[in-house]
């Protein structure tokens, strides 16, 4: 069970690489299942239900979110009926949608889960509780499990890459845009990497226009970030989990240019 985990989406360019180079490489049996992060997807902020029709149609087959996900006014209502987008389990419980889905693949059933870090970040629950929670209860045992951990502080992830070895397949970071150079599976048999990057922009500043960004810096006064244009990296994750029991064997980081 090979399934590619694709770091944040960023804007129209992003979304332009994913429809671009993900359908020839499943194609070509580079992978079975596909999870992408897309919170930043809709001009770099949130996510609509036409936007995530398009990343199925690519070949999407669960979307993971974060931070940015109520920034469109639809989502609430798109998240409360769409099953194969979840945004992050440590919500509260009276927001829409859910925090965990099960895929049915091509390359067999599995779960995604996803998280979101509370340091540098703003107020959740707790992660650790809230995954607690779900995998002795809701989320079946039976399937391998993948997680989202959408996190800013390197520490926290590396922290939940630990509590989980052993009772999930697979931990991947987003959020920083970023890859880490840390992709390994972790001695219980979970497959980990810190960030998986971003699926955007190369020259820019974590996706947006290197020069407002540089005027914010440099002068403290504010700037419109647009998202940048050029060159898109896709970045990301190919997780070989072994089915039968439900761990990883080897991780693979993917870093793919389309001009």
């Amino acid at each position: 069970m090979k399934i590619l985990c694709v770091g944040d989406i960023v804007g129209e360019p992003g979304r332009r690489a994913f429809r671009a180079l993900v359908p020839p490489l499943r194609d070509a049996g580079d992978f079975g299942a596909v999870v992408v992060n897309a919170e930043n997807a809709a001009g770099g902020r949130g996510i609509t239900a036409a936007i995530a029709d398009e990343l199925f149609a690519a070949g999407a087959d669960a979307i993971t979110l974060g931070d940015h996900t109520w920034d469109q006014k639809d989502a609430a209502a798109f998240l409360s009926r769409e099953k194969r987008a979840v945004r992050p389990a440590n919500y509260s419980a009276q927001c829409p949608g859910r925090g965990w889905t099960v895929v049915s693949s091509p390359v067999g059933r599995f779960a995604v889960v996803n998280l979101l870090g509370r340091v540098f970040m703003n107020p959740v629950d707790n992660p650790f509780t809230a995954v607690d929670g779900l995998l002795g209860g809701a989320v079946p045992r039976d399937v391998p499990v993948v997680v989202d951990f959408h996190a800013e502080a390197t520490s926290e992830k590396i922290a939940m890459g630990w509590y989980l070895d052993g009772r999930v397949a697979a931990v991947f970071g987003t959020h920083t845009h970023v890859p880490t150079a840390d992709a390994k599976v972790l001695p219980k048999g979970t497959g980990y990497i810190t960030d998986v990057g971003m699926t955007g922009p190369e020259v820019s500043v974590i996706g947006r226009e290197v020069a407002p960004v540089l005027t914010k810096f440099t002068t403290d006064m504010p700037a419109k970030f647009e998202v940048a244009k050029g060159r898109v990296a896709l970045e990301g994750c190919v997780f070989d989990i072994d089915a039968a029991t439900k761990r990883c064997r080897s991780v693979r980081q993917v870093r793919l240019l389309l001009d």
